[in-house]
């Protein structure tokens, strides 16, 4: 008997919901006024043995959406939000299918590309899925297309991807697009602030950071160190390491806002703890400036491994003036520490 391969198996699952699922569904929600002219949510339950047709003249049936507008609303969603939306009513589980087919692409794609769930790593099969994915309208999927084509140096087929992401309201594939029109050859600085702003006002922490260098740095804005700064704090507040180092910077020196040596060691530690080795290096030297030489030799050392050799120095220098059992402690806890969460978005 032949081998069935692992992608036939994920692509020939079932798309959640199945039509046959048997219980009650909602037909759609819809707003009604009532007589103190509040609008109120309203459904409505049907089985297979009863359903409901009357509608009022006030309301809105959302169950009538054309399957091309739904699924333009729904080429963002994740699979638990995409879930939640098919179990609406029939017109939408039914329309949403293709989304839900490309959540099972998109899975194949990502275990193809990481090398996981049983399969070898094999960045061709990995597009595959993507592709088809992206075929199917999920604007997770195209980003992850974009990427796949990005890292073969395929970059106009990349931001080509990014690009149908961002338009359908992506904020990963906005901030992506952004990017890569800084780094295109010429860059196309306007456009690509256009999409990082998008990205940004939407909460992608990412595209935050990269809003405020692009302020910081005039990379086709003029400089303006206060609004550099509310998007710094923004994305460090919304747990972006770079933010976090590059806020701390701010307030230590007083570029664009108050200087403010507390707040500069509280965000110093903050991206020290999530692993950000310059971060380290600086705080392990605050550290030391204060007289707490273990705790100092601990983020030197966190901060060596992750290759600021400089850190080694003052680690060495450190070292002449402690004994050897605080020595062996320092580095006991270096060799315990675990990095903080943090967002990469």
């Amino acid at each position: 008997m032949a081998a069935v391969s692992p992608e036939y198996h994920m692509i020939n699952q079932r798309t959640w919901p199945c039509k046959s699922d048997g219980g009650p569904r909602f037909t759609a929600f819809s707003f009604v006024t009532t007589n103190d002219n509040k609008p109120r949510l309203r459904h409505s339950l049907t089985n297979h043995n009863h359903q409901s047709n009357q509608k009022t003249q006030n309301s809105s049936d959302f169950s009538q959406l054309p399957d091309d507008v739904l699924l333009k609303i729904a080429a963002t969603f994740t699979l638990p939000n995409l879930r939640a939306a098919s179990q609406v009513c029939k017109s939408w589980c039914d329309g949403l299918k293709p989304l839900r087919e490309a959540m099972l692409f998109l899975k194949c794609g990502k275990r193809f590309k990481r090398g996981r769930g049983g399969v070898k790593a094999d960045i061709n099969k990995a597009l595959e899925s993507f592709l088809e994915g992206a075929a199917r309208g999920s604007t997770l999927a195209m980003v992850d297309a974009g990427l796949v084509y990005w890292e073969m140096g395929r970059k106009e087929e990349g931001i080509a991807f990014y690009r149908k992401a961002a338009v359908l309201g992506d904020p990963a594939g906005q901030c992506n697009l952004g990017i890569c029109l800084l780094q295109a050859s010429p860059p196309d600085n306007e456009e690509a602030i256009k999409w990082l702003y998008k990205a940004a006002i939407a909460g992608y922490v990412r595209a935050q950071y990269q809003l405020a260098l692009c302020l910081h740095k005039r990379f086709g804005l003029s400089r303006n160190l206060h609004e550099a700064v509310r998007w710094y704090l923004k994305a460090a507040e919304g747990g972006y390491v770079r933010a976090m180092y590059n806020i701390a910077i701010c307030y230590s020196v007083g570029e664009g806002l108050v200087q403010s040596h507390k707040l500069a060691k509280k965000w110093m530690k903050r991206a020290a703890d999530r692993g950000h080795s310059k971060a380290q290096f600086e705080y392990g030297l605050n550290l030391f400036s204060e007289g707490n030489m273990t705790k100092a030799v601990v983020y030197l050392e966190l901060a060596t491994r992750a290759g600021e050799t400089a850190a080694d120095h003052v680690k060495y220098v450190i070292f002449q003036e402690m004994s050897t059992s605080c020595r062996d402690r320092a580095m006991l806890l270096a060799d315990n520490w675990r990095p903080l969460p943090s967002s990469s978005r």
